[in-house]
C-alpha cells in the first residue's frame, strides 16, 4: 500500500474539493486555475504548487513535474471544468444552452487530455447537475467516448459511475446539488455513499438519520471581522427586514402573508432571500446582485467567514480579495465536506485504504435547537405605493423576457421548467409555508 494518496487538481478554484480531499487523507501535489484571485487564495493557504493559466496552455508534463510524479503514479485526478455550458442559469437565460457547442466546453475535453497523459488510478469530475439532464446528457456521452479511446490507446480499463448528490444529505449546511463522476483505472465499480442526513420535511426519508445540519449549526459562533461592511445596499435594502427568516420576496405577494408588493414568481427566486436558523442555507451564489441572497437572518450580507462556513471550508482558510472576489470564489466552490465524504469512499473502494473510523473532520457541530426567529419589521412607508394587484407569472414561456421562446420541461414528467430552474422544488416548499 502506498504511503500517500496523491492528487493532481485541475480547475481548483478556491480549493473547495482539495480541502475536502485533504481532510480525507489525500495530498494535493499540484493545483491549477486560470483565475488570479483563486491562485492567490490557494497560495496563501497551502504550500501546494499552483500553476496559474489556461489548462489549454499547461502541458501535462509540467503538471507531473510540479507534482513530483510520473505517468501512472498519481492516486487521483480531480477537477470541475467551468460549468457555464451546463448550468441551469444559462438554460434559463436563453431557453436552452449551447452546452458542448459552447467554446468554454473545451475545458471538459482538456480534463481528459490530462487524464490520458497522467493515467491516475482514479479520477473525480465535478460539475453542475445540468450535465446529466434527461435527454441532454451529451456531455456524459462524450466522456464515455473519450474514455473508450483512452482505454484502447493506453491499455487501461477506466470505468465510470456518476450521480447527483445533494450536499445537505451529507451534513453540509446548504442546499446544493452537484454532479459527481468517479472513474477507476482498473475498472472497479464505485458505489456512491448513502445519505447520512435527512430533511425533516420528507415523509419518505429514513427517520433513523439525523436531520440536516442548519445555518445555525454553521454560523452560531461566527463573529464578522472588524471593519467588514455587511450592510445591504440598493433600492430594496430597507425592505429586507420585513421578510421573515427563510422566505423571500414571495412573502410580499398575493399568496404570501405580507403586503402585495410584487407579482407571484415575477422575480428571481433568490430576490430578497433570507436564511432561516432552523434550516440549511439556500445555495450560495457566485455573482449575486445587490438584492440577491441568501442574506443573514439579521437582514445583512453574509460575512466572508460565514460564506466559508456554509461551504464547510476549514476554518484556517482565508479567501483573498475584495467582497466581489470572495463571493465569486466561495460561490463557485464545491462544499469541502461533500468532497471529504466522497474522497473517503474513493480511498477505501478504489485505492485500497481501510475504512476510517474517525469522525468526519469538516462536519459542522450539531448545536441543537436554534433561537426563535428574528422579529419581522413593518414595511417602510416608501414601499407602500407598490401595494396593489400584481399579475402572477402567466406560466412557462409567457413571462416578460420569454415571449419569443417556447420553454420545455427540464426533464420528462417534471414540473421544473427553464423559467424557474434553480429552486423549483424549494419554491413549492416555500409557497406551502407562505400560503
Amino acid at each position: 500500500m502506498r504511503n500517500s494518496l496523491t492528487v493532481i487538481s485541475l480547475y481548483s478554484g478556491a480549493g473547495g474539493i482539495d480541502y475536502g480531499l485533504e481532510a480525507a487523507g489525500f495530498e494535493t501535489r499540484v493545483a491549477t486555475d486560470l483565475d488570479p484571485d483563486c491562485c492567490r487564495t490557494l497560495r496563501s493557504n497551502r504550500a501546494w504548487p499552483v500553476l496559474e493559466g489556461s489548462i489549454t496552455e499547461i502541458p501535462s508534463s509540467r503538471l507531473l513535474a510540479a507534482a513530483g510524479l510520473r505517468k501512472g503514479e498519481a492516486s487521483l485526478l480531480v477537477g470541475g471544468p467551468p460549468c457555464q455550458p451546463f448550468s441551469k442559469s444559462g438554460y434559463w437565460a436563453r431557453g436552452d444552452s449551447l452546452r458542448l457547442k459552447d467554446p468554454r466546453a473545451i475545458t471538459l475535453t482538456e480534463y481528459f487530455r490530462v487524464l490520458e497523459d497522467t493515467l491516475p488510478e482514479a479520477f473525480l469530475l465535478e460539475n453542475v447537475e445540468g450535465m446529466a439532464y434527461n435527454k441532454k446528457s451529451e456531455a456524459v456521452d462524450v466522456i464515455l467516448s473519450l474514455l473508450e479511446g483512452i482505454n484502447q490507446r493506453q491499455g487501461t480499463s477506466y470505468t465510470i459511475r456518476f450521480s447527483i448528490l445533494s450536499a445537505a444529505d451529507y451534513g453540509v449546511p446548504q442546499l446544493r446539488s452537484r454532479f459527481l463522476m468517479v472513474g477507476s483505472r482498473e475498472g472497479m465499480a464505485f458505489r456512491f455513499p448513502e445519505p447520512t442526513h435527512r430533511s425533516p420535511d420528507e415523509v419518505s426519508a429514513d427517520e433513523s438519520l439525523p436531520s440536516h445540519r442548519t445555518a445555525w449549526d454553521a454560523l452560531a459562533d461566527v463573529v464578522p471581522a472588524p471593519g467588514e461592511s455587511l450592510r445591504m445596499r440598493g433600492k430594496w435594502a430597507d425592505l429586507l427586514p420585513s421578510i421573515p427568516e427563510g422566505l423571500n420576496y414571495l412573502h410580499h405577494t398575493n399568496r404570501g402573508a405580507g403586503k402585495p408588493l410584487f407579482g407571484w414568481r415575477r422575480r428571481y427566486w433568490s430576490f430578497l432571500l433570507k436564511l432561516a436558523k432552523a434550516r440549511p442555507s439556500w445555495t450560495i451564489q457566485a455573482q449575486p446582485g445587490p438584492a440577491i441572497g441568501p442574506f443573514h437572518w439579521t437582514s445583512r450580507l453574509l460575512s466572508a467567514r460565514e460564506l466559508c462556513r456554509l461551504q464547510t471550508f476549514p476554518d484556517d482558510v482565508q479567501i483573498t480579495g475584495g467582497r466581489t472576489a470572495v463571493q465569486r470564489q466561495v460561490g463557485n466552490a464545491v462544499p469541502s465536506l461533500l468532497a471529504e465524504v466522497v474522497g473517503r469512499q474513493i480511498a477505501e473502494q478504489i485505492l485500497g485504504r481501510p475504512p476510517s473510523e474517525c469522525p468526519l473532520v469538516l462536519m459542522p457541530p450539531d448545536r441543537g435547537r436554534p433561537p426563535e426567529p428574528e422579529p419581522v419589521a413593518p414595511v417602510p412607508e416608501k414601499y407602500l405605493e407598490l401595494i396593489g394587484e400584481h399579475e402572477d407569472h402567466p406560466g412557462t414561456g409567457l413571462g416578460y423576457r420569454a415571449q419569443a421562446r417556447i420553454a420545455t420541461p427540464l426533464r420528462e414528467g417534471s414540473d421544473e421548467y427553464s423559467l424557474f430552474p434553480d429552486f423549483a422544488h424549494e419554491a413549492r416548499d416555500l409557497s406551502s409555508r407562505t400560503a
